[in-house]
Parts: C-alpha cells; structure tokens; sequence
C-alpha cells in the first residue's frame, strides 16, 4: 500500500463544539475527526488539514480538509466509513483522491460564509443554535447598500478582532449581499481569505446601519480607520455557516 493524499468534504453543526481546531480538554470538529479516522483505520497520528479554522458555535455546510493514509479501504468508501465513527453533528460528505501536492489551506482561491438573522417576535426553537435571533425590523436595503462598499481588495484591520496577530490584514471580498426572505436576512459574504472574526463584525456592522444608526457610506470611513474600535459590535457565533470553498 502507499499513502495517498485525500480531500475530505465535511459538514456539521458546530453549536456543540469549541470550534474547529483542537485544544486540550475542548470537543472539538478537527479532533472528532481525526479520532474517527484512527478508529477506522487502526493507526495515531493522523493529520487533519482544514482549511477554515470555524470558531466555538460556527457551522459548516462545505468545510474542506485533507488527509494523508495508508489504507486499503478505496477512496469512493472513505466518506461513510468515517462518518460511521463521528457523532450525528458531523458527517463526511465527499472524499477524493488528490494530488499530492494539494493543501487545503494554501491551494484555497476563495471562501463563502452566510449568516442568517431571524427577525420575527418568537425565537425560532428548530433553528435557534443557527441563527441569531434579532427582533425588530432592519432596513435591508440600506445594509444591502453598505455590503457592497466592502467588495475589493482592502485593509480590513477594522474588522478584525484586536488579538489578530497576521501580519497583513489585506484581503479581497469578491462578493457581499444582503437578502431577505420574510423575517430571514442572509448576508453571504466571499472572499480569498478572512481575518480573525472578520465575518462578525462585518455582519454587526451591517446591522448597525440597518437599524439607522449609520447611513451606508460609514463603511468607507470604518475601513480608513483601521481600529476594530471604528466598526459595530461583533454579531453572535451560531448564526454563521461556511457555506462552501472553491480550489
């Protein structure tokens, strides 16, 4: 047998869980899976390469990981005999042979997240750990305005947490939209990459306008700044959702 180098397709409900990376005495999505991978195949030591690193409460529909195994189990089997040994909140949906070369993280073009908002009076009890549930009305159109003045390549240091030690917080949002479907507002957000709670404070800022605290071309003046102090107040964690990643 020689090792092959395996993309991993994963989804799973993160409201459980301390996030994706492991961490010692913490349930976490990475160590559930690597666990399940050396059950399955009797070995210590696997790696699991995830390209986003999802917060404590973070969902994912299409988190993408890697893995390297020696195993005789074929590839087109691999997806459901992993999932037989993780919990119901986490499922492999696809496992692929890839070069071996490939990354999760270094070979990633793009990413989208999508954050849900529930408006409605009562808190919506079947989707309340993927939501944040926010009474009252929004003008969505205004904040659909301020999305869009995030599109480009920008310093985006305002919107990152203010631990955030990378040394570059330029980035590239590709697409930011607003959509509203009765008492659900969306707000997807795509990028090459995204700072440390970048996508929370994005969607807090956009809440802030959308209440009329700030007209649409604060985010101009936000982005200038450079200072987390300048944005709005970082949106809870369940309400986001990885949606997809495109290599």
């Amino acid at each position: 047998m020689t090792e092959r180098n395996i993309k991993l397709v994963i989804q799973y409900d993160g409201s459980r869980y301390s996030g994706w990376q492991k961490q010692p005495d913490k349930k976490t999505i990475e160590d559930e899976i690597r666990t399940a991978i050396e059950n399955l195949i009797c070995c210590d030591n696997i790696e699991v390469n995830g390209s986003s690193r999802t917060d404590a409460g973070v969902s994912a529909l299409g988190q993408v990981a890697n893995v390297k195994l020696d195993t005789p189990i074929p590839t087109n089997r691999l997806a459901k005999a992993i999932s037989q040994y993780l919990p119901p909140q986490i499922v492999i949906v696809e496992a692929v042979d890839v070069p071996d070369e490939f990354d999760a993280i270094r070979n990633t073009k793009s990413k989208l997240y999508r954050y849900s908002i529930y408006t409605g009076r009562t808190r919506p009890v079947m989707q309340v750990n993927h939501c944040w549930h926010r009474p009252g009305q929004l003008d969505v159109e205004l904040m659909r305005q301020a999305a869009k003045k995030f599109v480009g390549e920008k310093d985006f240091k305002s919107f990152a947490t203010a631990g955030d030690k990378r040394s570059s917080s330029v980035r590239t949002i590709l697409h930011c939209d607003c959509v509203q479907d009765d008492q659900w507002i969306y707000i997807d957000v795509e990028a090459d990459g995204f700072l440390y709670n970048m996508v929370r404070n994005i969607v807090g800022t956009l809440v802030e306008i959308g209440r009329g605290h700030w007209p649409p071309d604060k985010i101009e003046k936000i982005i200038e700044a450079k200072t987390r102090t300048a944005a709005g107040p970082i949106a809870p964690a369940q309400g986001l959702c990885l949606m997809w990643i495109k290599y």
